[in-house]
């Protein structure tokens, strides 16, 4: 049996004028060896993301798609920092340390909202954050996991409210 071990987080990926930024809990293995934000061909946040987008973004290389973010001024990264776990389900987190996410709102001024990407980050972000400030909304969106077996086009419908903080 594996022993859990220490999994530390991706930094942020976003331009200084990003408005949204959508916040994981902590990259699953297959993201951290890829060093890639979503890497697991499983999860289907590049499906989700893109089709509130309304572009294609699975089907491009992992830089093109980071590129069509900051176009539309999106930001990504993870509520927690580092954390014990075996595997790489949030239920398995233990001994989190968290990103400083209130300090991201002081250094992304443009920041009109902030979606938690599953429950685990959303308990932890929202906790981190406590009051948004005025003009800043916190979204709560189901997990792209492919462990939350919610149907993909009520995921669909959900992530679809991401569009309206988005640059065409």
């Amino acid at each position: 049996m594996d022993l859990p071990s220490i999994k530390v987080g991706l930094p942020p990926v976003a331009q200084v004028d990003a408005r949204l930024f959508i916040l994981g809990s902590l990259p699953g293995d297959a993201s951290l060896g890829a060093r890639q934000y979503y890497a697991h061909p499983t999860n289907q946040f590049w499906r989700l993301l893109g089709g509130a987008l309304g572009v294609s973004l699975q089907d491009l290389a992992y830089d093109q798609r980071l590129e069509r973010l900051a176009e539309r001024r999106v930001g990504l990264w993870d509520v927690i920092a580092s954390a014990e776990r075996q595997g790489s389900l949030d239920q398995a987190i233990r001994l989190a340390e968290h990103n400083a996410i209130e300090q991201l709102l002081h250094d992304f001024p443009d920041v009109r909202a902030l979606a938690f990407n599953g429950a685990a980050a959303s308990k932890a972000g929202r906790k981190l954050i406590g009051e948004p400030p005025p003009g800043v909304t916190l979204i709560d969106l189901p997990s792209s996991s492919a462990a939350n077996t919610m149907p993909f086009s009520e995921k669909a419908r959900a992530w679809a409210v991401v569009a309206t903080f988005v640059a065409n």
